[in-house]
């Protein structure tokens, strides 16, 4: 684990690399800017969206040019934060900058941000509607009957609803996406379940073979969200299954911000076609450590989780999840004959609860066996500017001012003959990449 304590100890920051064509040329905003923005910045950093300045005009974002090197070079912006050093560099929602986009935008800023010719500005770009669904039209839309109204000032809050859609045939799901209509300040989380007729027994949330694991909700897990979140959209071949009546359970985490709000939430769901059947049934769950002890003013506690894959299996994406004194986390495969592989690492911040979903061609496949392990650490001292209070001492709990230790993963099960048959097209597709080269 040295690499990943190097990455956790020290500042992140990418070397600005220059190519002889670079340095020849004046970067604009016009012609070389405006275009990284449009495709990396501009859907949060507009009107009337999260972020605290629109970056869609030169006049908007010439005063923050020296704020944007500094954002660009530490890799804090666009909020994407996987160490590209350690494991697996491929992932399908990768927003990050490549280190050419964060050279042109830092010779920018220091070249005085000059605004260039007009003419060059690319067409602005057209951005869907905040409610709109990034998975397509759904086949299902579900929604609270009334707004759930959170106090100025309180507690934390975990009300639970349950809603019945209306389901009257067993269908296979490939989207899911949660859409916060009101109140996304005070949402920390959302997790939705799936009651079945009949059920009204506390399941927990996802049921990996007769094990059943999270025993934090009702009803098998359906999808979860928090403050950043997309949606989940499985990989063809593989999806949720839900079956006719099922009602839809809504397990929220709220917490007061100064003004009574109300909430509500679209829940989105697209099926495969009619009699489609995917091959694999994905898994989604929590797993980490409820071990947490973080003393006054220590910066660097680590905890770890573990997982056993009683099948072959093929982990799909990774969602490190702690609250605001969350620093990084990794995690690793631990193999049936003792060998030890780093697959994902990612510093933490608690306004961005980020799902990484591996690209089709890296997604770890994992023999019957592994061990999935996860490290993770917390920052308690002063230099960490979410910390509250760095005088105190926290343990696990579910109030946002406590502090958890996991992350969400998704996987699916496959036979052995299945997991073999992937292996061996993973292999032939990077001989054929190789030969190419």
């Amino acid at each position: 684990m040295k690499s990943t304590l190097t990455f956790l100890m020290s500042a992140v920051a990418v070397a600005v690399m220059f190519t002889p064509a670079m340095a020849q040329q004046q970067v604009t905003f016009t012609k070389d800017v405006a275009p990284i923005l449009q495709q990396h910045c501009q859907a949060c950093h507009r009107e009337g969206t999260i972020a605290p300045m629109s970056l869609l005009t030169y006049e908007q974002t010439r005063p923050w040019a020296k704020s944007i090197k500094a954002k660009v070079i530490a890799r804090e912006m666009p909020p994407w934060f996987i160490d590209k050093n350690v494991g697996i560099r491929q992932f399908n929602n990768d927003i990050s900058l490549t280190d050419q986009e964060i050279a042109t935008l830092v010779k920018w800023a220091d070249a005085g941000a000059p605004q260039g010719n007009p003419a060059d500005m690319p067409p602005p770009r057209q951005f869907p509607d905040a409610l709109a669904w990034q998975i397509g039209k759904p086949d299902v839309v579900i929604s609270l009957q009334k707004d759930l109204v959170v106090k100025a000032a309180g507690p934390d809050w975990w009300p639970d609803i349950t809603v019945d859609p209306g389901l009257t045939e067993n269908r296979y799901i490939q989207a899911i996406q949660i859409i916060p209509t009101k109140g996304y300040p005070n949402i920390h989380h959302i997790r939705t379940s799936m009651i079945k007729p009949g059920d009204d027994g506390i399941h927990g949330g996802a049921v990996d073979g007769n094990v059943q694991l999270d025993m934090t909700q009702q009803g098998v897990f359906l999808d979860e969200y928090a403050i950043g979140k997309g949606p989940d959209v499985f990989k063809d071949g593989s999806g949720r299954y839900i079956t006719a009546g099922t009602k839809i359970n809504f397990e929220f985490h709220l917490h007061s911000n100064g003004t009574e709000t109300p909430v509500n939430v679209l829940l989105g769901l697209k099926f495969y076609p009619k009699g489609y059947t995917p091959k694999y049934t994905v898994t989604s769950m929590t797993m980490g450590s409820r071990q947490v002890d973080l003393r006054p003013h220590e910066a660097n506690v680590r905890s770890d989780g573990y997982l056993s894959l009683i099948k072959p299996a093929r982990l799909l994406s990774f969602q490190p999840h702690m609250h605001t004194r969350g620093k990084a986390e990794c995690i690793e495969a631990i193999y049936p004959n003792g060998k030890i592989e780093t697959l994902s690492c990612a510093r933490f911040e608690f306004n961005w609860m980020n799902n990484y979903v591996y690209a089709d061609d890296a997604a770890p496949l994992l023999p019957a066996g592994t061990i999935l392990h996860t490290v993770m650490w917390h920052d308690n001292s002063s230099e960490n500017r979410n910390n509250p209070d760095p005088d105190a001492q926290i343990t696990y709990g579910l109030r946002t001012v406590d502090e958890m230790s996991s992350a969400w993963l998704s996987y699916y099960y496959m036979s052995e003959e299945q997991f073999k048959a992937e292996l061996a097209e993973r292999k032939a597709k990077q001989q054929t990449l190789t030969s190419q080269r």
